[in-house]
């Protein structure tokens, strides 16, 4: 699983497109699938209904995200690609059939609710673990591609016109879902160079919208002490 090809680009510390928002991914997937398992489908999912929802279209447009900025500079790969986009479109089906089976939920019989809530949820583990399997495809194998192919500079280029189409809104999601996710380590340094080239104000909504309510305190106090929380 684990190439020559990879072993280098982690070894050589080589810009990582994919490893971050695939922590967040993870971390997020994880917390649904336990919340799912968890509900009352009877007496009360609304609220885990939205969220589930707001958890699709973040998946959805990361979807969109590689396609539009990663697939499209892989053209000198068509095998690779074809890959992709082939688990691409299975991930369509798979969120498409979600939401049908969430509008199912919400307007079932309380008697048919157990069944149906069953039935997301079984559909939802499927489709993590498809992702799951995704994900570590293209950390393991496209990865170490994009880093054959590009430079450090131009990675970081491709990764910030992706996050250049995010809106605030969308941004603030992302952060919400990948800060709690990396390590303390990895955390600082993305959040240092966010307050060093973002606009102070945006800066500070990642922090105060994202940061502080997603982390543990002792993960926040961190930050302050590396003066990162302000």
């Amino acid at each position: 699983m684990f190439s020559k090809d990879f072993q280098t680009s982690t070894a050589s510390r080589r810009w990582d497109i994919y490893g971050p928002v695939h922590k967040g991914l993870r971390l997020a997937h994880s917390q649904m699938i336990i919340r799912l398992g968890q509900a009352d489908y009877v007496h009360g999912s609304d609220q885990l209904l939205c969220d589930l929802r707001a958890h699709l279209a973040i998946a959805a447009k990361h979807l969109d995200h590689e396609e539009v900025f990663i697939h499209a500079v892989l053209a000198s790969a068509p095998a690779y690609l074809l890959v992709l986009n082939e688990q691409h479109e299975q991930h369509r089906s798979r969120l498409a059939g979600l939401n049908a089976a969430i509008e199912r939920l919400e307007v079932a019989t309380p008697d048919q609710r157990p069944m149906q809530g069953r039935m997301l949820y079984l559909a939802f583990s499927a489709y993590v673990a498809e992702d799951l399997e995704h994900m570590a495809h293209e950390e393991t194998e496209i990865w170490p591609l994009l880093c054959a192919l590009f430079t450090d500079e131009q990675l970081a280029d491709l990764e910030m016109r992706i996050i250049a189409t995010l809106t605030p809104e969308d941004n603030i999601a992302m952060m919400r879902m990948i800060l709690p996710a990396l390590s303390s380590s990895e955390r600082a340094g993305l959040l240092g160079g966010m307050k060093a080239g973002a606009p102070p104000e945006a800066y500070a909504a990642v922090i105060e919208q994202a940061a502080r309510p997603a982390l543990s305190d002792d993960a926040f106090a961190e930050l302050q002490r590396l003066d990162l929380a302000a």
